[in-house]
């Protein structure tokens, strides 16, 4: 029971409920333990992410499913500081640590697959060419669209990620990035998970 709880867990609980922000940790979650339930980190099942991004020069289309294939969610972001807000806010909401998020996108440079990089997301360039075939393959009537294609990334990834070059960020310049880019999606996470919380509470009330 709650009497029984270890002091780490009434710890976090008054942090949050004393409205200070519970961890540095991108996800603003607190990583003490909670009774039994959670161990090593590594000896959970992680829950991974696969997001398809199709990009334009104006904007992205996303597509988000589970390890069996499952839609989560689709969107189309706007290129920018508020296109990769909106990716955060809504990768936030099925992912509990950035290494859990798998991106395929048609391109291994700009600041867009940097910031994403920076953020800790595995991000695996794709070839338009072997995106191409794979529509073929899997989509019987071939046609294209940018939200169909986001689908088609997002299960490229999911499958035949083997096959395809995983993009590093580790120039000076990626560097200073990373800094930017991890503290704007600490910001951004903390942010959803305590918007959840509070409406969670509210709701109880």
């Amino acid at each position: 029971g709650l009497d029984r709880a270890p002091a780490s867990w009434w710890g976090c609980l008054l942090r949050l409920w004393g409205g200070v922000p519970l961890s540095t940790d991108p996800l603003g979650r607190c990583r003490e333990s909670f009774g039994l339930l959670i161990t090593d980190r590594e000896e959970l099942e992680l829950m991974r992410i696969f997001v398809g991004d199709d990009w334009a020069e104006n904007h992205h289309d996303v597509h988000l499913m589970n390890d069996d294939g499952k839609k989560l969610a689709a969107r189309r972001l706007p290129e920018g500081v508020a296109g990769i807000r909106g990716f955060h806010e809504l990768v936030a909401g099925f992912a509990d640590d950035p290494g859990e998020v798998i991106v395929g996108i048609e391109t291994d440079c700009g600041l867009w697959v940097t910031a994403l990089i920076a953020a800790g997301y595995q991000v695996y360039a794709i070839n338009p060419l072997a995106a191409s075939r794979y529509r073929d393959r899997h989509n019987v009537t071939g046609a294209k669209s940018d939200s169909g294609d986001a689908k088609i990334l997002a299960d490229l990834v999911r499958t035949d990620r083997h096959n395809h070059r995983q993009v590093a960020g580790d120039t000076a310049e990626a560097e200073a990035i990373r800094i930017v880019a991890r503290g704007h999606q600490t910001l951004v996470w903390t942010r959803t998970r305590h918007t959840n919380m509070l409406r969670s509470a509210l709701r109880e009330y």
